[in-house]
């Protein structure tokens, strides 16, 4: 007797179809899993076994054996159980063997029947849909999320006899269904915060404005209560909405790591703020089974390091090849995997250890204090910081004046214009935003006057930016440019983003 049923594994954030074959003969009783299985996986043999005995079905006293096809591909987690389970009720049941071809059965099985959730449904669902499977059975925590994909009928289950029942046409279970563009609408515009909130610090505020309209990465330098914390946290109130596509891809992220909320579908861009004690693995993803990190948890979205300094300095460091490439590659024994990491990167930092200098009347730090406390962030990382921004004390008036500041629904319409003067111009080639530009198209898109050249030059001699900051500094102006709704690159947009690179060198002794 011999059945073959669809199920998923996962490498990296993409799905893949595993067959999984069952075959019972004659012979000495046994229940053998093979195919590159995981202990995890191992373990199923006992799972199954309880969840049929304890479900009424019957277990065949004879020889299984359980092939994950293809046998090169490592097999990890619990997530076939429930296909092992169909596989060895189909070998003795035609009904089941037929109703069973072209449905993919992913979930975990407890001893007593029951259907638990797994990880990664996304994914092996979106995956098997792009292969031309059309139904999916799946736990019921699972069912929304699954139907996030349209072309998929998802049913939801809650334990082993009910799918058994299903299969054999004695019960009927709806398909589920989700309102995609309700969520969008209910849950995009969800935030805890506001920029009219922020009072003051209006050179932060259009430097922040700038930062989303090209997606650029952004430090605040500033001593402590400044407010830097604040504002950042509202960043993504500023952030065009997601699309659809950027969506699917963040909450095959999020599915796989596990941290999939109540809403089936990640709609707003994500803020990821680890503390200053994460390691390497945490922040960039690995481990014996590799999971996404931070930066990935971030794709399409913030990653902010408060207090950029106290980070360890080789955790830091490895943020240097994920910037320029928009991915981190996972490399291990038996496979290598790549998370997405296209996120904008948003650092504050004290620009002392007090975190008071200039101010001589507070600070007490000597000049190598200082020096070794900025010593801490390499030139190589911050070159790859398009703006340095001076949160400066804020004043009484600004405190005590009453009303509010502008509110983010009126800067995201500059911002939300900006962007699409960029998707515009920038058409089917592979990028949308002005910090993303290669270096190859540079000059085509960011022309510059002659009293810009000048100053761009000017810059370049008298500061010494690296060729690196050179480029930082046209996208930056381009992105000003898009701001005001121009074509060309004026000498006021070139100043102002040379302005925002002159800060690193009050700091670090340009």
């Amino acid at each position: 007797m011999y059945a073959e049923i669809i199920s998923g594994a996962l490498l990296g954030i993409e799905g893949h179809r595993v067959t999984v074959e069952v075959d019972i003969a004659n012979g000495f009783p046994r229940f053998d899993v093979v195919g590159l299985p995981d202990n995890a996986i191992r373990e199923s043999v006992d799972r199954v076994r309880g969840a049929l005995k304890n479900s009424g079905l019957i277990l065949p006293v004879e020889r299984i054996t359980v092939n994950l096809s293809p046998a090169h591909l490592k097999k990890e987690g619990a997530g076939y159980d429930l296909a092992i389970a169909i596989g060895i009720l189909a070998c003795q049941d035609t009904v089941l063997l037929e109703e069973s071809k072209d449905v993919i059965f992913i979930g975990e099985l407890s001893l007593s029947g029951a259907i638990k959730g797994v990880k990664g449904i996304l994914p092996m669902i979106h995956s098997a849909s792009e292969r031309g499977v059309k139904k999916c059975i799946v736990p019921s925590c699972n069912a929304k999320e699954a139907a996030v994909i349209k072309s998929m009928n998802v049913i939801g289950v809650d334990n082993l006899i009910q799918v058994v029942k299903y299969l054999k046409k004695e019960e009927e279970l709806s398909v589920e269904s989700i309102d995609i563009k309700e969520i969008f609408k209910v849950e995009a515009s969800k935030y805890a915060y506001d920029f009219s909130d922020v009072k003051g610090q209006e050179n932060v505020r259009r430097a922040l404005e700038v930062a989303a309209a090209g997606r650029h990465n952004i430090l605040l330098i500033g001593p402590p209560g400044a407010g830097k914390t604040m504002m950042a946290k509202r960043l993504p109130t500023i952030l065009p909405i997601l699309s659809f596509d950027e969506s699917i891809d963040l909450t095959k992220i999020f599915s796989v790591a596990g941290k999939m909320s109540e809403t089936p579908l990640i709609v707003k861009r994500p803020f990821r703020a680890p503390h200053h004690t994460i390691s390497n693995a945490a922040l960039i993803g690995g481990g014996t089974v590799p999971k996404p990190g931070e930066i990935s948890l971030a794709h399409n979205g913030i990653l902010f390091l408060d207090e950029l300094p106290e980070f360890q300095k080789n955790v830091i460091e490895v943020l240097r090849q994920p910037l320029e490439e928009g991915e981190v590659t996972i490399s291990r024994v038996n496979s290598t995997v790549k998370y997405p990491a296209d996120f904008m990167l948003v650092c504050s930092m004290n620009p002392c250890p007090c975190g008071y200098y200039p101010d001589l009347n507070k600070c007490q730090c000597t000049p190598n204090q200082i020096k070794r406390y900025l010593g801490k962030i390499s030139g190589p990382l911050l070159d790859r910081i398009d703006l340095h921004v001076e949160a400066s004390t804020i004043k009484y008036e600004d405190l005590s004046r009453k009303g509010k500041g502008e509110s983010s629904s009126e800067i995201i319409s500059r911002v939300s214009s900006a962007q699409k003067r960029q998707m515009k111009r920038y058409g089917e080639r592979p990028y949308n935003w002005n910090a993303d530009l290669p270096a190859r198209d540079i000059e085509e898109t960011c022309l510059l006057n002659k009293a810009g050249k000048k100053m761009v030059a000017f810059a370049f001699d008298k500061i010494g930016l690296s060729a690196r900051a050179y480029h930082r500094i046209l996208k930056v102006a381009r992105t000003i440019a898009d701001l005001e709704g121009t074509d060309s690159i004026e000498e006021k947009h070139v100043a102002e983003a040379i302005q925002y690179r002159t800060l690193d060198r009050k700091y670090w002794g340009g």
